[in-house]
């Protein structure tokens, strides 16, 4: 359950998983709304983005996240937070809330590739983690290139908490069968330590994602099935919902 979890925690700083941010080609009037992988898209100056993500497993075990993402004068700059939560048999429960900085460190171009790679500190939020564990860490770095009528991104990082390390690796195309409605297809994969050493856990996703543009305004919604193999074995179906806005404009 954690792990699916983090994946969801993951898809929303994820994160992230909504706009028109770093000025796509037009066959994609979408980007940066990706639900297990990280797109390397800022968000531009005046404009910012509520994400909401939620996912039932086939045990009857609900994860959930809220995200906000913020940029900071410039889409150079992009700070953002992330709530996820949980429910299961009837019992409710909340997850270390990440604050995260992500730096636009190279825009799309000809030729070229956006990179935007992500600091993330993660707070535990019960009593009994922040005692025990303390804070985390995770760094990310995102890559994203559109080829055509298919957008491709990858993701390395890892997540640091005492003396372990989590890496993980992510990846998926994009096809814009119009440029509001995309046929997606995610992987996630992750080393976490295990009793007997590392254990594998690989995640595949296939779902869709379509929008609406209203005025300066955005709204996306989106649907996947994760399959999850490996140490932990799970289906689940995962939701998406994404609001962009203007903000400080008269």
């Amino acid at each position: 359950m954690r792990r699916l979890f983090a994946v969801a925690v993951f898809v929303s700083t994820l994160t992230s998983v909504a706009f028109a941010q770093s000025k796509p080609e037009p066959k994609f009037g979408i980007t940066d709304n990706s639900f297990l992988v990280e797109e390397a898209f800022n968000q531009e100056a005046g404009i910012f983005q509520n994400i909401f993500v939620m996912s039932r497993s086939r045990h009857g075990v609900w994860d959930g996240s809220f995200t906000q993402e913020w940029p900071i004068k410039s889409m150079r700059h992009q700070a953002s937070f992330t709530m996820p939560f949980g429910f299961a048999s009837g019992n409710g429960s909340a997850g270390d809330l990440m604050f995260n900085y992500r730096f636009q460190l190279s825009e799309e171009g000809a030729g070229r590739a956006a990179i935007s790679p992500r600091l993330s500190v993660m707070v535990p939020t019960s009593a009994e983690r922040r005692w025990a564990d303390g804070i985390a860490w995770q760094v990310n770095l995102p890559v994203s290139k559109a080829v055509g009528r298919v957008y491709v991104h990858a993701n390395v990082g890892s997540t640091f908490e005492k003396d372990i390390a989590t890496p993980f690796f992510a990846a998926s195309a994009i096809v814009a069968v119009s440029p509001l409605f995309n046929v997606m297809f995610e992987t996630f994969v992750e080393s976490a330590p295990g009793v007997g050493g590392r254990e594998i856990t690989r995640t595949f996703a296939p779902g869709f994602r379509t929008g609406w543009n209203i005025g300066e305004k955005q709204v996306v919604v989106g649907l996947a099935a994760p399959v999850t193999r490996g140490a932990a074995r799970d289906t689940a179906v995962l939701g998406y919902f994404s609001y962009e806005l203007p903000f400080g404009r008269k």
